[in-house]
């Protein structure tokens, strides 16, 4: 209000247009600020009768002071401070509340909150202001509470307190009563400047009693060094007369009621009724950047959000106990696809129920409704996922999955002797972004050494801040021969092995296509780099219904394991700005 006042009385003084400033930017209140400072207008800025001063300096007439206030009050609503409030009026928490505000909003807050419990449980405060005193008498002569006396009248009174002159005295019986309660009670000064001679000196009166405030006095400021001298000269009198007195810090009243709702039991239905409409974090005011935009992102993850894992498998009950390994020779020897993770006497499996019933009957497989995954707690569920993954990525496209017990991989496949030709049309015209991103084949032999090659990606399910991503590593895969098959090549199809022929190389002095490999790699720059990380994720993700299926399973047939990936890679910028992104180039 006082900010308000300050504005009209400006722009009265400077021939100004109120349309013409904007008392919420900071500029002009600034300018404000400054006229006052060089003019006799008002007292100055933070003086007890600031407030006073310039309400009657804008609105001279009572009834102008009233409208203001009334069309004022017009446009709130309580908050969550008078929420709390009133809900302690009604749960019988809160007997006496002294106000010198106008509006109806703790009575509002009480009605409301009354109306949730039995009628015998209710206590709806008296109101009492300045013209009808005589009601806040009769409450402390009887006892009867709650209470809501409002000190400067309440605004559809016709008498309320503004200016100077009306606030040098107090009602004689609002006085009355103020100063017996604070006499029976402690009293909680919440976000009250002191500002008011006449209850100050009411309040100083109370301290040449026997008892003032025998159950304390708490005075709540935003701020302890931002006290009025009359307060400060209060709480020190308070004190020395024996009262117990406390100086609490707190920003808001929200807050305050805040930490109140953690010491204090409500009824449920009026504590869940409060909690929903608390307000949400303020937002910080963030300091923007005034150096020149440099384009973002600075850095591209080789990383896929995947939006939706499944959530459950098809759970199989065994008459005897197996082992992964095991049950996945017995599928294999039956022709059948299924995805399978053993544990004990029970198999979690993505594919068709009847195939894996059937491959499995020896062990006397029987289809057991579905198991929940949890990759995070469970190692076979995050192996399940991973098969999964990798054979929903390769379905319906020229890549062969590798499982490998040291992680997952996807290869181009290579053309095949005597392939259908509209098969090897459709595989060329799959990976001609591909193929192009490389700038080079995506399969072939390397040179002199004639071992088999094929680009790829490894793969690895990474949870970051509670939710998954899909990371690959693009990588050229060299199909070493191992000892014991020296002549042979590895399977143009799915690979399951315990180890790379790589590693197993390594194990024996070196890879052989090992500097090959680095110097194909050493010529693709950041651009290529990105190329290609690029054409992966497009490659990996293009599904027309936005899912990707490991088998495609008709409803009902089965369990199959179904995804939602992102076909946008993860982007970060750096921590930390370093002359490295200065660069031209």
């Amino acid at each position: 209000m006082i900010r308000d006042f300050k504005a009209q009385i400006f722009c009265r003084e400077n021939n100004l247009s109120q349309r013409e400033i904007d008392v919420g930017d900071k500029v002009w209140i600034d300018r404000i600020d400054e006229f006052f400072r060089r003019t006799s207008l008002l007292p100055p800025d933070g003086d007890p009768t600031e407030y006073a001063a310039a309400f009657e300096a804008v609105y001279p007439q009572p009834r102008h002071r009233r409208q203001y206030i009334d069309d004022a009050i017009s446009k709130g609503a309580p908050c969550f401070g008078h929420k709390v409030l009133g809900s302690l009026i009604a749960a019988g928490k809160a007997d006496c509340i002294f106000t010198t505000n106008f509006d109806p909003l703790i009575e509002e807050a009480a009605l409301s909150a009354n109306a949730l419990l039995q009628l015998a449980e209710q206590r709806r405060p008296t109101v009492a202001a300045i013209d009808s005193a005589e009601r806040a008498m009769r409450c402390l002569n009887e006892s009867d509470w709650p209470l809501v006396a409002k000190l400067h009248g309440d605004y559809q009174s016709i008498a309320i307190k503004n200016t100077g002159s009306e606030l040098e005295k107090q009602d004689e019986r609002m006085r009355h009563v103020l100063v017996e309660a604070s006499k029976r009670f402690g009293m909680a000064f919440v976000g009250y400047s002191g500002r008011d001679a006449s209850i100050m000196e009411a309040l100083g009166s109370v301290l040449d009693e026997k008892a003032p405030f025998p159950n304390g006095l708490y005075w709540v400021a935003s701020s302890a060094s931002r006290l009025l001298p009359a307060v400060r000269d209060f709480l020190i009198r308070a004190h020395q007369s024996g009262v117990d007195v406390a100086v609490v810090e707190c920003a808001t009243f929200d807050e305050l009621v805040a930490d109140v709702l953690k010491n204090v039991s409500l009824p449920k239905i009026l504590h869940d009724q409060v909690m929903q409409g608390r307000p949400n974090s303020r937002l910080i005011p963030a300091i923007i950047s005034t150096s020149e935009a440099r384009a973002f992102p600075v850095l591209r993850f080789s990383a896929l959000l995947i939006e939706k894992l499944p959530p459950v498998a098809r759970r199989i009950t065994l008459n005897q106990a197996t082992t992964s390994p095991a049950a996945r020779d017995l599928l294999k020897a039956n022709k059948s696809r299924a995805i399978v993770a053993a544990n004990g006497r029970e198999l979690a499996a993505f594919g068709s129920d009847q195939e894996i019933v059937s491959a499995l009957a020896t062990l006397g497989a029987r289809v057991a409704g579905t198991i929940e995954l949890n990759g995070s707690k469970d190692s076979w569920a995050l192996g399940l996922l991973y098969d999964g993954l990798a054979r929903a990525l390769t379905r319906r496209r020229p890549l062969v999955p590798r499982f490998r017990t040291a992680g997952h991989s996807l290869i181009v496949a290579a053309p095949r002797e005597g392939e259908d030709e509209g098969r090897a049309l459709r595989r060329t015209a799959d990976l001609r972004e591909l193929r192009d991103a490389y700038g080079s084949p995506l399969t072939g032999r390397v040179p002199k050494l004639g071992f088999p090659f094929q680009e790829g990606v490894s793969l690895k399910l990474e949870d970051i801040d509670g939710r998954c991503w899909c990371a690959f590593e693009p990588y050229t895969f060299v199909d070493i021969p191992r000892p014991d098959r020296l002549g042979g090549t590895q399977p143009n199809d799915a690979v399951q092995e315990a180890d790379s022929s790589e590693t197993a190389f390594e194990r024996r002095g070196g890879d052989p296509a090992g500097d090959w490999r680095r110097e194909r790699w050493a010529q693709k720059y950041n651009k290529q780099w990105a190329e290609i990380i690029g054409a992966w994720a497009r490659l990996l993700t293009n599904a027309p219904d936005g899912e990707l299926k490991a088998f495609g399973l008709d409803e009902g047939a089965g369990v199959d394991a179904v995804f939602e990936i992102s076909p946008i890679t993860g982007w970060s910028r750096a921590s930390h700005h370093h002359r490295y992104f200065d660069r031209s180039k």
